[in-house]
C-alpha cells in the first residue's frame, strides 16, 4: 500500500479497513510520520522523542501497534510500550510520564473489520484533520524517503498506577452498595474498569467483559439502539439501580437508568457538572453547541460558569487548558476532566455518578426527572443533503429574528426553544440537534419545522 487512501484521515483520528485501506506497510509509514510531526511540534531531533503506544483487543492490533511502534522507533523515537490498554490509558502514559506525544491503535467503536489510530501530542492534546494529522498524511504523500534507525522500545504496566489514579476522583468510602448492570461490549472496559468497580463493593451483573476483538454479542457503539437494547432489558430483568455501556476502546461510557431508560448525554453532562460544582466551587465548565439549556442552568444554580464549546475532543482539551476548566462534557458521550490530562475517559464518570447516586440516596430516575421534565431534546438527527451550506444559509434566512452564532454550524436562539445544526466532518450530513422548554409536543413541532427546510 504505497499511497493512502485520503478518506481515512478523518477528523479526529486515521480510521478505515483493515487490509484495503490500512495494513502493516502504511502503519509503519504512519508511525514516522507521526514521530516527524511530533518532533516538528516539540521542535525536537525525532532521535529525543518518547512517544507512547497502546493498542485494543481488535484481532489485527497487535500487528498493526508492532508496525507503527517499528515506524516510531524507525526515526529513532523511543517508544513505551503499554500493550493492550484502554484508549484513556494511553492518555494517562502520555501526561503523566510527560511524554512527547502517543499512538493508540484502535478503531473505537466501529465494526470488527476496521482498525486506526488516534493521535496526540505532549500533554495528550489530540492531533486533529485542523492540526496535526492533514501533516501526517501529507508526509505520506510526499514520501519518507529512508529512516535514520536508533530507536527502542520499553514496555510499560499501567493498569495499577491509572486505576490508583482515576479512584482519586471521588470517596471510594461513599460509594453505597448497588446493583449495576455494566456491558463491555467486549471491548477495554473490563480489564480497565472493572477491577475498580469491585473494589467499590457493588452488587456487579457483568456482561460482555472480556475483550474480544470478534464482538460476538454486538458491536461496541451503545450510542446505536441495538447494541443497547439488551442493557436496557437487564437492568429492569435484574432490578438494577444502573446500567453502564462502554464503546469498544471505553474512553466512553453510558448509562441506562433505574427504569431500563437510556440517559441522554446532555442530562448525565448536567448531573457530572453538579458532581464538579460540589467539589469546585465555583469552577468553570464546558458543554457543546449540541447540548441542552441544562448544562448552563446547573452553572448558575451553582454559581459556576458554563462555556458553549466547538464539538471534537481536540477542541476540547485546548479550551479546557485556555479557561483552566475542571470539566467539560459532549452529547456524544465524551467527558474530560482538568485533573485528568483535560483528557476523556469512559472510567472517572462512572465513579462519579456511582458517588452522587449514593451522597444523594436517590435513584439516577429521580434525579434526571427535573431536567427530564423541563428539558425537552431531539437529540441528535442526520439528513442527507447534496449542498450543506445552502441548507445552512436559507436556516440562517428564515430564522433571522433569533440570535445566532457560528461557533460550530448554524446555532439560532430563541427565549424558549433553539437548535443547532452542523455538518459532518465526514460525511454529505447535516446534524440537528433542538431543544423547547415549552413541551415534548412543541419541540416536536419545531424539529419537523427545521427538518422540512433541510430536507425539502
Amino acid at each position: 500500500m504505497s499511497v493512502a487512501n485520503p478518506g481515512i484521515f478523518k477528523a479526529y483520528d486515521i480510521r478505515g479497513l483493515y487490509g484495503s485501506d490500512i495494513d502493516a506497510d502504511l502503519a509503519e509509514q504512519i508511525g514516522r510520520a507521526f514521530a516527524r510531526v511530533i518532533g516538528e511540534l516539540e521542535d525536537k531531533p525525532t532521535a529525543e522523542l518518547r512517544l507512547g503506544l497502546g493498542r485494543d483487543m481488535r484481532l489485527t492490533a497487535p500487528e498493526l501497534a508492532e508496525a507503527y511502534c517499528k515506524g516510531m522507533c524507525s526515526e529513532g523515537a523511543t517508544v513505551l510500550d503499554a500493550g493492550e490498554v484502554g484508549t484513556e490509558m494511553l492518555y494517562f502514559l502520555v501526561g503523566s510520564r510527560d511524554l512527547d506525544g502517543g499512538l493508540m491503535c484502535t478503531a473505537s467503536h466501529n465494526p470488527q473489520r476496521y482498525t486506526g489510530a488516534k493521535m496526540v501530542r505532549r500533554g495528550a492534546i489530540a492531533l486533529s484533520g485542523d492540526a496535526g494529522i492533514g501533516e501526517v498524511r501529507a508526509k505520506i504523500d510526499e514520501g519518507l524517503g529512508s529512516a535514520p534507525g536508533g530507536g527502542a522500545t520499553e514496555s510499560v504496566q499501567l493498569y495499577e498506577e491509572f486505576q490508583e489514579a482515576v479512584l482519586k476522583f471521588i470517596d471510594p468510602a461513599a460509594v453505597k452498595p448497588m446493583r449495576v448492570v455494566v456491558d463491555g461490549g467486549n471491548g477495554m472496559a473490563g480489564p480497565m474498569v472493572g477491577p475498580l468497580l469491585h473494589r467499590l463493593g457493588l452488587d456487579l451483573v457483568e456482561t460482555y467483559f472480556e475483550p474480544d476483538g470478534r464482538f460476538p454479542d454486538h458491536e461496541p457503539n451503545p450510542l446505536l439502539e441495538e447494541n443497547r437494547e439488551f442493557i436496557m432489558r437487564e437492568v429492569v430483568r435484574q432490578k438494577a439501580d444502573l446500567g453502564i455501556a462502554w464503546d469498544g476502546d471505553a474512553d466512553r461510557c453510558f448509562f441506562i437508568d433505574d427504569q431500563g431508560t437510556f440517559v441522554d448525554g446532555d442530562f448525565l453532562t448536567a448531573l457530572l457538572a453538579e458532581s464538579m460544582f460540589e467539589k469546585n466551587p465555583g469552577a468553570t465548565i464546558l458543554y457543546d453547541v449540541r447540548a441542552s439549556w441544562a448544562v448552563k442552568d446547573v452553572a448558575e444554580k451553582a454559581g459556576g460558569k458554563a462555556l458553549m464549546n466547538r464539538v471534537g475532543h481536540a477542541f476540547f482539551k485546548t479550551r479546557m487548558r485556555e479557561e483552566n476548566a475542571v470539566f467539560g462534557g459532549e452529547v456524544s458521550g465524551h467527558y474530560y476532566f482538568h485533573d485528568f490530562y483535560c483528557a476523556d475517559s469512559g472510567t472517572i464518570p462512572a465513579l462519579l455518578i456511582l458517588e452522587l447516586l449514593s451522597n444523594r440516596g436517590r435513584r439516577i430516575s429521580e434525579l434526571l426527572e427535573p431536567y427530564r421534565s423541563k428539558y425537552f431534546i431531539s437529540g441528535e438527527i442526520n439528513s442527507e443533503v447534496s449542498d450543506g451550506e445552502a441548507k445552512i444559509e436559507e436556516l440562517a434566512s428564515k430564522y433571522e429574528d433569533g440570535h445566532q452564532y457560528s461557533l460550530d454550524g448554524l446555532s439560532v436562539e430563541y427565549d424558549d426553544w433553539h437548535f443547532n445544526v452542523r455538518p459532518s466532518n465526514t460525511e454529505p450530513l447535516l446534524r440537528l440537534c433542538l431543544e423547547s422548554l415549552r413541551s415534548r409536543e412543541d419541540m416536536e413541532r419545531r424539529r419537523d419545522e427545521v427538518l422540512a427546510v433541510i430536507r425539502s
